[in-house]
């Protein structure tokens, strides 16, 4: 296996990814709209097209294209470009494949712990627990099961579902470094599954080379944290001055709207599966992690 097919590899975990493949060795591609600076090849998603080269270039594929589901409020059209720029993108891959006169032989797909529900309390959730019934939990698992399909065709199939990314440039973390003053959300007692970004980048690199590797697997660390120790300790590692009193649970849904509820919910996500399957943590602690990010 040589040459690495990745879908939505511009975003922040797409780059990681990639510089950690070619590090490695591995001469990899972007599925993107237009030519890029990093070697690319062109798919529209909305088209349905892709360019056939691209599938049998690929020795894998790594799937991780999909809108935001934090960057904008749920309105009803957002909520179908959420949905939708999952379950076509991976149906798009699946009839390339399917095409296709030579084929990969592995599809590793992101996917996401909210597949748990919004709010799970303090139970520990393991990849045997069943899906929640809210708006994402049901996005997930549409997105998982256009995944399987890529199992009829003989690939080796593997699923992450993954927590929140700690990472300094963006996601989860930026955002909630961005006021002048950090506080938690809501109560702050709901439980966030975060994972460094650069154990992400590493486990889907472990996906990739262990080819015993099959399914899903909660892509979170193993020591989840409450969303008052996160911001607590994000605060402490950023130099940012932190309040205790949280910011009231209404307010965050009149700026929020529904998606408010993934803010104040939470999972508790067990990582023992993918560390059964040999996967060594690097930034397995919050604090020595959040140090890390900020050095």
């Amino acid at each position: 296996m040589k040459n690495i097919l990745i879908s939505g590899g511009s975003g922040l975990i797409g780059h990681k990814i990639t510089q950690l493949l070619e590090l490695k060795g591995y001469t990899v591609a972007w599925l993107s709209r237009s030519q890029q600076k990093q070697k690319s090849f062109v798919w529209d998603v909305e088209k349905q097209t892709i360019d056939p080269k691209a599938i049998e270039w690929a020795d894998a594929i790594i799937h991780l294209a999909g809108a935001s589901v934090a960057e904008k409020r749920w309105t009803d059209e957002r909520k179908k470009i959420i949905l939708e720029s999952r379950v076509d993108s991976t149906r798009l891959l699946f009839t390339a494949v399917k095409n296709a006169s030579e084929k990969p032989n592995t599809f590793i797909s992101a996917s996401a712990v909210g597949y748990y529900g919004f709010s799970t309390g303090t139970s520990l959730m393991d990849e045997t627990h069943g899906p929640g019934s809210d708006f994402l939990a049901q996005t997930v698992v549409a997105w998982e099961d256009e995944v399987k399909k890529m199992e009829e065709l003989h690939l080796r199939t593997v699923m992450l579902r993954i927590g929140i990314v700690l990472d300094s440039k963006g996601g989860a973390l930026g955002e909630m470094m961005k006021p002048p003053i950090a506080a938690p959300l809501g109560k702050g007692d709901q439980w966030m599954s975060w994972i460094a970004i650069e154990d992400l980048a590493r486990m889907f690199v472990f996906a990739l080379e262990k080819t015993t590797l099959q399914g899903v697997f909660n892509a979170v660390g193993p020591n989840p944290a409450t969303n008052q120790q996160l911001t607590q300790a994000a605060a402490k590692a950023k130099g940012k001055p932190y309040v205790g009193i949280g910011v009231p649970g209404f307010v965050l849904k009149i700026i929020l709207g529904e998606m408010a509820a993934m803010v104040l919910g939470g999972n508790r996500v067990s990582s023992q599966k993918i560390q059964k399957a040999g996967f060594d943590f690097e930034c397995p602690d919050l604090i020595p992690a959040l140090k890390h990010i900020y050095s």
